[in-house]
C-alpha cells in the first residue's frame, strides 16, 4: 500500500505539477510540499490534503487514507516515480523545474552545459 507521501506526489505528477505549483495552490511553501513527499516527513493538514485533492482532482478519502479509487473520474493513478527523481533542497527544485519548462532540444543543451561545470 502507498504511504500518503506516495499518494501525495503520485497525485501531484500525475497532475503535472511541480512542487511549486503546488506549493501555490495549496498557499505554502514549496519546502513544505517537499516535506509531504518525504518518507519521514510531515503530513499536511486536513485544510491544505482536502486543498490538494482538489488541485490535482484526486479523491479525498484515496489521498487521505489509500482506500478506494485514487482518481475521481475512477480511474488509477500509477505508483509514484522514486525519491531519487526529486529534489533534495530549494536550490534544486528551482533548477529542475526551470529543466523541466524546457522543450527537449533546450533540455539537451542545459544537460551538456551542466556536464561541462561538473568536470
Amino acid at each position: 500500500m502507498l504511504t500518503m507521501s506516495d499518494r501525495i506526489r503520485g497525485a501531484r505528477t500525475s497532475a503535472g505539477l511541480s512542487q511549486t505549483q503546488l506549493a501555490n495552490e495549496t498557499g505554502v511553501k514549496r519546502s513544505a510540499v517537499a516535506q509531504w513527499e518525504r518518507k519521514e516527513g510531515t503530513h499536511p493538514s486536513v485544510e491544505h490534503l482536502a486543498r490538494i485533492a482538489v488541485v490535482t482532482q484526486v479523491r479525498f478519502e484515496w489521498l487521505a487514507t489509500g482506500r478506494g479509487c485514487g482518481k475521481a473520474d475512477g480511474g488509477e493513478l500509477s505508483a509514484a516515480a522514486p525519491t531519487a527523481d526529486y529534489a533534495r533542497n530549494d536550490l534544486e527544485g528551482n533548477i529542475l523545474s526551470l529543466f523541466r519548462r524546457l522543450p527537449p532540444r533546450k533540455r539537451q543543451v542545459a544537460q551538456s552545459i551542466i556536464e561541462m561545470l561538473g568536470v
